[in-house]
């Protein structure tokens, strides 16, 4: 396994994050136990969960995921081995909290109580905010749509907040999740002027699908130690070639869910799949694993969150850390970028 630091910390974390989406969902606790189990062998030391997981958001399935974590480690007794990362969610979800704004005081508390409860410890390595309160451009939007009228919890007064929870000891260290240049700035600007606690890493998109995150973030992510934690870095799935010519496996998410993720069904992204594809069968690479690979070797990456339903995925994914990637398959996958940029933000 290979191991980056988390931003200016001196905790190693390995360069493969194991997400947990599913685990409530798709898979069963005893398969998220099993999987947990393996991670762990493999120096896999680094976990990421949220309080809305399992995906897709339901209020039926609301904090299942962090509950399968809890029970493995009260019965693993191994908290000790993990760097676990959780998320609080945004606004927009009326079962949580009354759907409102999140990040005020009161609600922040609130979160992690409930998350530390679910997840059986009595604290959070790293604590993430879910997505910005502001209306901006994430989850696949391109393009920015300012409203003066907004309403939304000041960065001074999140950090403020934060910083409260993390001198009681509930929460080490803090971070963002799809947010953009100009949030990431701002709330590192801000915990330098007034001496509050710094974001020490970004989850965001990143995929040979969707590499806008190099456009603005992947300069402050080197300069600033604010490393990309690169979620979707297979596109649900797409970049390992199962959906191919049309295929939908059974119990695969697009086959479950597909209708709630249509970014990853664009014309231009089916070709550049197709691409990408070609280069792997090329050079005798597993497409997984290539695409995994082009994630974890970029500078701006601190960890690349993978996501399998079965242990035999899981497997490949842990395995692409021992994957070398040539400098002649860069320069083909960085063709394939020109033809088709971004095709899946």
């Amino acid at each position: 396994m290979n191991y980056k630091k988390l931003g200016n910390t001196d905790i190693d974390v390995s360069t493969i994050c194991l997400g947990t989406m599913t685990w409530g969902e798709q898979n069963t606790q005893e398969e998220g136990f099993e999987q947990m189990n393996y991670a762990l062998e493999q120096g896999v030391n680094f976990w990421d969960t949220a309080e809305l997981y399992a995906i897709p958001p339901k209020k039926n399935t609301y904090g299942k995921t962090e509950e399968v974590i809890g029970n493995w480690f009260q019965e693993s007794q191994k908290r000790d081995k993990v760097i676990l990362a959780t998320k609080v969610s945004g606004p927009g979800l009326n079962w949580i909290r009354g759907g409102g704004n999140q990040y005020d005081g009161e609600n922040l508390n609130k979160a992690v109580d409930e998350s530390l409860k679910r997840l059986k410890t009595d604290y959070i390595d790293l604590y993430q905010l879910h997505w910005p309160e502001r209306s901006s451009n994430f989850f696949g939007k391109l393009g920015y749509q300012h409203d003066d009228k907004e309403n939304w919890n000041k960065f001074e007064d999140i950090l403020y907040s934060l910083d409260q929870i993390i001198k009681s000891g509930k929460v080490r260290y803090i971070g963002l999740s799809n947010e953009t240049a100009w949030g990431l700035s701002k709330f590192l600007e801000i915990s330098k002027i007034k001496n509050l606690p710094r974001m020490l890493s970004v989850q965001n998109p990143y995929s040979l699908l969707n590499r806008t995150y190099e456009i603005g973030l992947a300069e402050i992510s080197i300069r600033e130690k604010s490393g990309l934690l690169a979620y979707s870095p297979l596109a649900f799935g797409y970049l390992t070639g199962k959906y191919r010519n049309k295929k939908l496996p059974e119990n695969s998410r697009m086959k479950l869910f597909g209708e709630k993720f249509v970014r990853y069904k664009t014309e231009n992204g089916q070709l550049a799949i197709e691409k990408y594809y070609e280069i792997a069968k090329k050079y005798r690479l597993d497409f997984a694993q290539m695409s995994l690979k082009f994630c974890e070797a970029q500078p701006f990456v601190t960890s690349v969150i993978i996501g399998a339903t079965t242990m035999d995925q899981l497997k490949i994914n842990i395995e692409s850390v021992n994957v070398n990637l040539e400098e002649s398959v860069i320069k083909d996958i960085n063709e394939v970028q020109k033809i088709y940029p971004n095709p899946c933000p």
